[in-house]
């Protein structure tokens, strides 16, 4: 793809993705399109050579893998990246009667965001849903579209410090506006039921989420848009595996599309990177070919995983942010991560292999390091890594105001790193002994 369709695709995937299930929903139209068979867990697998295959989990992680037809002694080469970004959640419960007659929305943070970015913005509010059915249930994903809410600032009349910093109690400052009055036509689950042509009564529960409406755009060459931490990754890791499957086998590896949910609140569950969803579906791979458990972990020994998530980019106004000598800024390529107490993977050797995948697509690298004095979050390399044992580099794209409700980059990146990865797919990576690796 050219420069310009790269952004364009991935700003529409952004708009279709308003939450975790409706990414992995969109991705997995895009894998089906693409020639992609989606397998059940709960199911028997029959996997055949020259197949392409995706399993989903929770609706909010998806792997996919293409098994080669000539593949005498495979291993597997794995990006990762995750579907969803700090939010609000609704409980349960949604409305708040609240003093003068508002109707507020009663959230709850999900994940670190940047509070006030998320005031006196046009809300609306997607996720899922289960209804009752004659014999069950049935779990529908539901996205409102329109905007519905909004979490106003207190005027500068009534707070005369609130330039002067501010703190923000997700109980009290955060809770979004709803409506101006009660009524059963204007409660959430009416509008939700109305958008899903089904009874409020039929729905059983929800995991519904705000998100901010406003549609991304690219300007004087950077992208502006809610959640680019962490589609922007999961877009271009998407794009590279698609292709690199086009042409059938051409590495002699297994590659693996990973997309995990629950990055942004510590990965901690079934559909997350510290489950055991990776690991399971390795398995059910090696098994389907007869492998033994020794035999498979001897190819997990010799698989190599691009963990890919976003970096920090020089700030404009605050550059003492910013290590010195491990400055990262967009649009200058791809960021490698490093960090002395692991919260990063990479290390010599794999940042060094990565670097020479990256030397073949004719793409730029940058290093980033956090300042010695301001530690860092984790991300998905290390946490992956607690379940299955892997060479592991920790990459991502130079962005600003991570964790914004609107997100800035650059728009360059994202071609970058899909040719990389491209790139990355399109080799074989095998450990040759004595210390060496072969990139073929």
């Amino acid at each position: 793809m050219m420069y310009k369709q790269v952004s364009e695709e991935l700003l529409s995937l952004i708009q279709q993705s308003p939450s975790c299930f409706h990414a992995v929903r969109t991705i997995s139209a895009l894998l089906e399109e693409a020639g992609y068979t989606q397998l059940n867990e709960c199911d028997s697998w029959k996997l055949e050579k020259g197949g392409k295959y995706y399993t989903t989990r929770n609706g909010s992680s998806v792997i996919a893998f293409a098994i080669g037809e000539e593949l005498d002694d495979y291993h597997f080469q794995l990006t990762s990246s995750h579907s969803d970004s700090p939010t609000f959640k609704v409980k349960e419960r949604a409305e708040l009667k609240g003093k003068g007659g508002y109707l507020q929305l009663n959230t709850e943070g999900y994940g670190g965001m940047l509070c006030a970015t998320w005031m006196d913005r046009p809300l609306s509010v997607a996720g899922r849903v289960t209804l009752r059915t004659a014999d069950g249930i049935e779990i529908k994903n539901v996205d409102l579209c329109d905007p519905v809410a909004l979490i106003p600032n207190v005027a500068i009349h009534m707070n005369r410090n609130a330039n002067d910093g501010a703190s923000f109690n997700a109980a009290v400052d955060m809770l979004p506006l709803y409506a101006l009055g009660e009524g059963e036509k204007v409660t959430l689950r009416a509008r939700v039921a109305e958008a899903l042509g089904v009874r409020d009564t039929d729905i059983l529960t929800t995991d519904l989420f705000v998100y901010n409406t406003q549609r991304g755009i690219e300007w004087n060459g950077m992208i502006s848009a809610p959640r680019l931490d962490d589609l922007q990754c999961v877009f271009a890791s998407l794009c590279a595996f698609i292709e690199s499957g086009k042409s059938g086998e051409a590495s002699g590896a297994i590659p693996m599309f990973c997309l995990f949910d629950n990055e942004e609140v510590g990965s901690q569950t079934k559909q997350g990177a510290a489950s055991t969803f990776l690991c399971d579906v390795l398995e059910r791979i090696s098994g389907a070919a007869g492998l033994s458990p020794a035999e498979h972990r001897r190819r997990i020994a010799n698989s190599f995983l691009v963990s890919c998530d976003n970096a920090h980019a020089v700030h404009p106004n605050h550059t003492e942010y910013a290590d010195r000598n491990h400055s990262v800024f967009m649009n200058r390529g791809i960021v490698i991560k490093y960090n002395a107490n692991q919260r990063y993977t990479s290390d010599a050797v794999s940042a060094g292999i990565f670097r020479l995948v990256c030397e073949k697509a004719n793409v730029p690298t940058q290093y980033y390091a956090n300042r010695a004095d301001m530690p860092g979050g984790s991300t998905l390399g290390n946490i992956a890594n607690t379940q299955v044992s892997l060479n592991t580099v920790d990459i991502g794209l130079a962005q600003l105001a991570m964790h914004s409700s609107f997100e800035t980059a650059g728009a360059l990146d994202t071609y970058y790193l899909v040719n990389a990865l491209s790139a990355f797919f399109g080799m074989k990576l095998c450990f040759a002994g004595n210390g060496k690796y072969r990139l073929g």
